[in-house]
C-alpha cells in the first residue's frame, strides 16, 4: 500500500510481540494521532525491532540495551508536543535498565512505557529474566531460576508512575484499548504486557495464559481512579495487593490512575513560562553552518594553561 512501510519481519511464529505491534499500531489510528509526531523508542532485545515494523509513517529510535527510557525523556522534554511511546523488554527495562525505570516515576514526564513481559531474554537464547519468578525452569535453563521476580506494577506504582496496567499479547483488542487509555493520560503511564515467548518460555504459554488471565473490568467494585488526593494512598494500595495475585487467576486491566499529579512538563513551564510554546527543540542552534552561541568565554574558564 502507499505510504506504508514494509520490512522483513524475523520474530519467531507465535511470539507475542505480533500482538503488541498490532494493538499498538491500531491504538495510534483510532486516537487519530499524527504518526509523524509519534516517537517510538526501544531498547535491545526482540522488542527492540518495534520501530522497524511499525507499518505507519511514525519516527523510531532504536537505542542502547536499558536506554530506551533516557532517550525518551529527552526527546519528550525537548518537543513536548511529541506523542512518545517507549517498547522495552522485562530485561531492558527491569533488569540493565530498571535505574532509568524506577528515577522516571519521580519526574512524571508524559510518555507511554510498554513493557514487553516474557520472563526470559529471547534474544539471546531464553535466559532467565527479572520477572521470571524463583525456582521456575524454563527450557533453556540447566536448573530453576536461582533470582526471586520483581513485580512490575508493584514496582512502577511504588517509583511515581501515575499510570499502571497490564495487558495480554493474545488479546489484541483489550491491549489496544489500555495502550489507548495509556497515551491519553497526562503523567508518565506504563503498561506491564502478559507475551508468551513460544521459542524459550514452555512455561507462562499461550494455553497458560489463557486458562488464568481475568479483566478487572469484569468486576463492578474495582476503581483504579484517584479523584481526590486523599484516596491516592489507599488505591496505591489496593493495586499493590491486587499485583501479587498470581497463579490460578492473574489480573490485567488499569491497576491504578491518577492525573492529579503535575507533570514534568508543568513544572518546567511554572519555571520558565515559554517553555511549552517555544521548547529547546525549536532553538536555533546554528546559521549558515556556524554555532548561534559563543562559548569561547566558558571554555577560557576551564582551560589550562
Amino acid at each position: 500500500m502507499a505510504g506504508l512501510k514494509v520490512e522483513w519481519n524475523d520474530w519467531c511464529p507465535g511470539c507475542g510481540n505480533f500482538g503488541i505491534l498490532s494493538a499498538e499500531q491500531q491504538a495510534i489510528q483510532e486516537l487519530g494521532l499524527d504518526p509523524k509526531k509519534v516517537i517510538l523508542v526501544s531498547g535491545i532485545g526482540c522488542s527492540g525491532k518495534i520501530p522497524h515494523f511499525m507499518r505507519l509513517p511514525t519516527s523510531g529510535v532504536h537505542t542502547l540495551h536499558g536506554r530506551a527510557l533516557t532517550f525518551a525523556l529527552g526527546i519528550k522534554l525537548a518537543n513536548p508536543s511529541l506523542e512518545v511511546i517507549v517498547n522495552g523488554g522485562d530485561g531492558d527495562q527491569l533488569g540493565i535498565g530498571v535505574g532509568h525505570f524506577v528515577s522516571a516515576g519521580r519526574r512524571n514526564v508524559d510518555i507511554t512505557v510498554i513493557v514487553h513481559d516474557n520472563g526470559v531474554y529471547g534474544l539471546t537464547k531464553g535466559q532467565a529474566s527479572p520477572t521470571l519468578k524463583l525456582g521456575v525452569k524454563t527450557k533453556s535453563l540447566p536448573k530453576p531460576n536461582i533470582n526471586s521476580d520483581v513485580n512490575p506494577i508493584a514496582l512502577a506504582i511504588s517509583s511515581g508512575y501515575t499510570f499502571v496496567a497490564r495487558g495480554y499479547a493474545y488479546d489484541v483488542k483489550h491491549l489496544k484499548e489500555l495502550i489507548k487509555k495509556a497515551i491519553k493520560h497526562k503523567g508518565l503511564a506504563m503498561i506491564d504486557v502478559l507475551q508468551p515467548c513460544p521459542t524459550y518460555n514452555d512455561i507462562h504459554t499461550k494455553e497458560y495464559y489463557d486458562k488464568r488471565v481475568y479483566k478487572l473490568d469484569d468486576d463492578p467494585t474495582w476503581d483504579p481512579v484517584v479523584k481526590k488526593p486523599e484516596e491516592a494512598e489507599e488505591k496505591m494500595s489496593k493495586a499493590i495487593i491486587k499485583s501479587m495475585e498470581w497463579g490460578d487467576r492473574i489480573p490485567i486491566g488499569v491497576f491504578y490512575q491518577n492525573e492529579l499529579v503535575s507533570t514534568y512538563e508543568q513544572r518546567i513551564a511554572e519555571r520558565s513560562p515559554s517553555y511549552l510554546d517555544n521548547p529547546p527543540a525549536n532553538d536555533v542552534i546554528e546559521f549558515e553552518g556556524k554555532p548561534t552561541t559563543d562559548i569561547e568565554d566558558i571554555l577560557k574558564e576551564r582551560r589550562v594553561t
